[in-house]
C-alpha cells in the first residue's frame, strides 16, 4: 500500500472520528464512543507502520533535535508520526467532549476547542482548559 493511501486512510478515519464528536450532543454518548474507537483503529494503524513503513535513519534519535531532524526525514517515518498526532488528538478530543457533558458546558462552547484540538492538539486542549475552568469557577466557585 502506497503511502499517499494509508495517509488517506488514516486522515479520512480522523475526520470521521472528529464529526461524530461534533455530532456528539446528538447521540451521546455514543458518538464518543465512536470516536474513541477510531483513535483505537489509528492506534494500531501506528502499530503496524512502526514495523511496515518506517526506517532507521543514520544519525536519527529522540534525544536531540537533529536526531528528530534525521528520523522525519522519511516520508515513512513522517507518516508514522502523523498517524501519532491524529490518534492522540482525536483521543483528547473525545475526552475532552466526555467531560464538557459531564460537567454541563455548552456543547456551542466545545466547538472551537475541537477544531483547534484537531488542527493545532496542544492550543486546543489548553483551549478546553480555560474554558473548563471559567465553567468550573462560574457553576460553583471553585475548581473541581
Amino acid at each position: 500500500m502506497s503511502l499517499d493511501t494509508i495517509f488517506s486512510l488514516c486522515m479520512g478515519l480522523a475526520v470521521v472520528g472528529w464529526i461524530a464528536l461534533v455530532l456528539s450532543p446528538f447521540w451521546q454518548p455514543r458518538m464518543i464512543q465512536a470516536a474513541r474507537v477510531i483513535a483505537c483503529v489509528l492506534a494500531l494503524a501506528y502499530l503496524v507502520q512502526m514495523f511496515t513503513i518506517t526506517q532507521p535513519v543514520e544519525g536519527g534519535s529522540f534525544t536531540t533535535l537533529a536526531g528528530i531532524t534525521a528520523l522525519f526525514s522519511l516520508p515513512g517515518n513522517v507518516m508514522l508520526g502523523w498517524t501519532h498526532f491524529l490518534a492522540f488528538d482525536l483521543f483528547v478530543g473525545s475526552w475532552e467532549a466526555e467531560d464538557a457533558a459531564k460537567i454541563g458546558v455548552a456543547h456551542w462552547a466545545l466547538l472551537i476547542p475541537l477544531a483547534l484540538t484537531f488542527l493545532i492538539g496542544p492550543v486546543g486542549l489548553l483551549t478546553y482548559a480555560v474554558i473548563r475552568t471559567i465553567h468550573l469557577w462560574r457553576r460553583h466557585g471553585r475548581l473541581l
